[in-house]
C-alpha cells in the first residue's frame, strides 16, 4: 500500500485511491463493483442512506501537470446517464477551470488534491468506532466492554485505541489514516 505517506511538512498525504475509499466509507455507501475504465477506475457504489446508485470515477491522468479536462467530465456524464446513476463524484489530481465549470453545472462533485470536503471530527470517530466494532464482532464475535475482553495482541484495538488519542488530540489527518487501516482489514478479513 503505497498511498499514504508523509509530507515535507511532517502531514500525511493520502493517495487520490484511498480519498476515494474515506468517502465512501464516511457517506456510509457500499461498494457494488469496481472496474478499470479508459480513464481509471469506476466504481459503482449504493448510497445506504437514500438507496441510490452513485459513480465514483478516480481520473488517472495522463498528462504530466495531471489535470483532469472537460473531456473527462463529459465522458464521465455519458457513462451516468448511459447506466443511470443518482448522482456522481469525480476524484482526479488537479481540474481545469472548464472541467470545474462543466461539474458545478452538472451536480457533480469533485474531489482532488486540493479539494476533500470537510469532515466533522466526531462523525470521522464514529465512524472509526464502527469499524471498530464490526471488526471485533468478526474476529470475536462480539463486541468487548472493557480492555480484559480483547483476545491477546489486537491490531484492532491497537487502531482504536490511536483513534482515541488522534480524536482527543483534534488530529484529523491521523484519524482519516486510522480509519483507512480499518477499512485495510475489514478487506482482509472479508477474503480470508
Amino acid at each position: 500500500m503505497s498511498s499514504t505517506r508523509l509530507n515535507k511538512k511532517g502531514g500525511i498525504n493520502v493517495s487520490i485511491k484511498d480519498e476515494a475509499e474515506l468517502f465512501m466509507a464516511m457517506r456510509n455507501y457500499s461498494c457494488e463493483d469496481r472496474e478499470k475504465c479508459d480513464e481509471g477506475i469506476d466504481i459503482t457504489a449504493l448510497d445506504t442512506a437514500s438507496n441510490e446508485k452513485v459513480l465514483l470515477r478516480i481520473v488517472e491522468s495522463k498528462s504530466k501537470s495531471g489535470f483532469v479536462g472537460i473531456d473527462s467530465v463529459r465522458k464521465m456524464l455519458e457513462a451516468m446517464e448511459k447506466e443511470d446513476y443518482a448522482k456522481g463524484v469525480l476524484f482526479g489530481k488537479r481540474f481545469t477551470d472548464a472541467a470545474k465549470q462543466e461539474l458545478t453545472q452538472n451536480h457533480i462533485q469533485r474531489i482532488s488534491e486540493g479539494y476533500m470536503p470537510t469532515f466533522k471530527p466526531e462523525r470521522l470517530y464514529l465512524r472509526i468506532n464502527q469499524y471498530v466494532n464490526d471488526l471485533c464482532k468478526m474476529k470475536c464475535g462480539k463486541i468487548p466492554e472493557k480492555e480484559t475482553d480483547c483476545k491477546g495482541d489486537c491490531r484492532i484495538r491497537v487502531i482504536s485505541d490511536n483513534a482515541s488519542f488522534h480524536f482527543e488530540q483534534g488530529w484529523i489527518n491521523l484519524m482519516k489514516k486510522d480509519l483507512k487501516q480499518l477499512l485495510a482489514l475489514n478487506d482482509s478479513k472479508k477474503t480470508d
